[in-house]
């Protein structure tokens, strides 16, 4: 080959990631828009309801702490949400998740975008055969997800709307001392997949978004964290994630892989397995067994 055909090829591709990495996101198009949040204490779901009430957006949140939902509405309304609303529920709770869905209805007459954001706490662990515990995450971190899916299925139709489903790496690549997140992570993923299939089948226009993140900096995350793992690992914003969620489910992206090396561990999972599992191990504290299993 060439040089001259070098450079086609080189800049043929530099056409097609250049398209992919395109801006195409308008902000004027989440005003007004019909949102639910779930999460929205603290963390990345409380960033996604300030990202969204910025623009203008009228957002009805939930998460356990009805206190802690008052002051987080309370700052919707002064960046600019158009309608702010909570409701304390829990999300183990099947009939809370239709409880959320029908307020929505309620307050706003339909929904625009279900944000799928709360987990079970996620304190690191070792397997041990604690089956309530495996009960409780699956209950919230699976359970939860489709049943409010299923419930906001009638108003997205409805709304041509879009739901954001939030996963993780751990979603993809099992990671030590998070066998139960994990694995009901793995499970939304083949849950969301085979549903969004069955709604085109269906002909109901609903885009569904999973996004695949990272160790971002929330509180929480290094807290439940910090016997297994540096804090440097989290340098990335809670507020960047959030708005690259809400964008992403604007935009009715498939997946995103939040930040970029979300998508790099995916890769090298599949092509350099036992890499990736070396790299897994050297990211923990020489002590984390030890530490960990001593928690009560």
């Amino acid at each position: 080959m060439g040089f001259g055909g070098t450079i086609g090829i080189v800049t043929f591709f530099g056409l097609i990631l250049a398209v992919y990495f395109r801006d195409t996101f308008d902000p004027d198009s989440i005003k007004g828009k019909r949102v639910v949040i779930t999460g929205s204490s603290t963390g990345i779901g409380e960033q996604l309801a300030y990202e969204y009430s910025k623009l203008g957006a009228r957002v009805l949140i939930t998460a356990r702490r009805e206190k802690v939902l008052q002051e987080v509405v309370s700052k919707c309304k002064e960046l600019g949400a158009t309608e702010a609303f909570y409701i304390p529920l829990d999300m183990s709770n099947k009939s809370d998740t239709e409880k959320l869905i029908q307020e929505a209805e309620t307050r706003f007459g339909g929904l625009d975008h279900l944000i799928m954001n709360h987990i079970a706490s996620n304190y690191l662990q070792l397997w041990n055969g604690d089956w309530d515990r495996y009960q409780q995450v699956m209950d919230v971190n699976l359970r939860a997800y489709v049943s409010l899916a299923t419930s906001a299925t009638p108003l997205l139709n409805k709304s041509k709307g879009s739901i954001a489903v939030l996963s993780s790496v751990a979603g993809k690549i099992g990671v030590p001392f998070s066998a139960l997140y994990s694995s009901s992570k793995f499970a939304l993923s083949g849950f969301f997949n085979a549903y969004r299939l069955e709604l085109g089948l269906q002909e109901m226009d609903i885009s569904i978004t999973e996004f695949i993140i990272g160790s971002i900096d929330t509180k929480n995350a290094k807290e439940y964290s910090k016997a297994v793992f540096d804090e440097n690992i989290f340098s990335t914003s809670a507020t960047d994630t959030a708005h690259r969620i809400m964008k992403g489910t604007q935009e009715r992206e498939r997946i995103v892989y939040y930040p970029a090396y979300a998508f790099a561990y995916t890769v090298f999972r599949d092509i350099l397995p036992g890499m990736t599992d070396k790299l897994l191990l050297a990211s923990i504290k020489t002590d984390a067994v030890e530490t960990v299993s001593k928690k009560p």
